[in-house]
């Protein structure tokens, strides 16, 4: 039995959670409301202020979705009670980024500037022109949109100029040896 799968999630105070047919399931709380659908294999129940996941019998696929249903549920939760956040730090000479409404006006030492504009339900902040925080209640679309802004200038190992995750390291490479006599 899957040790993340059989763990209940609990519902928080506020979190109002709904299951439709095909099991689907919405999630509403004070910061947005997030709606999915997963395998109809799986057996989804909302008692009282706990969501329980089951599975049917120990096939491969059903034992791999059990975990997973159950661990997109929680983020679901979380993500309308707390909300997530992914920072990402500018370092390089020259990198600088700014915010202009809902767009990021990124300098990233092309010969032009990078302009990504924010999706729904995401908010970025820029609290200094090196430091980049994006956070929203979805948890994929979180994700998705901070890689969006890393690959515009990935981080090299020479010097560690790019664009990085705050807790990523990167392995730094030694450079050229001097010419040998």
């Amino acid at each position: 039995m899957s040790r993340i799968g059989r763990a209940p999630v609990a519902i928080p105070a506020g979190v109002e959670v709904t299951l439709a047919d095909n099991n689907v399931v919405t999630v509403k709380g004070p910061k947005g409301t997030l709606t999915q659908q997963f395998n109809a294999n799986l057996t989804i129940n909302v008692e009282g202020n706990v969501i329980t996941v089951a599975r049917p019998n120990d096939l491969k696929e059903n034992r791999a979705l059990h975990g997973l249903t159950r661990s997109l549920i929680n983020n679901m939760v979380v993500g309308v009670t707390e909300g997530f956040k992914k920072t990402l730090e500018v370092n390089g000479v020259g990198y600088r980024v700014a915010l202009e409404g809902n767009k990021l006006v990124m300098n990233l030492g092309f010969s032009h500037q990078v302009i990504m504009e924010a999706p729904a339900g995401i908010t970025v902040e820029v609290p200094n022109p090196n430091l980049i925080i994006v956070s929203g209640y979805d948890k994929q679309l979180v994700g998705q949109f901070a890689a969006n802004i890393r690959e515009k200038r990935l981080p090299e190992p020479y010097k560690g100029k790019g664009i990085k995750y705050s807790d990523e390291v990167i392995r730094r490479k030694v450079g050229k040896t001097g010419a040998k006599k």
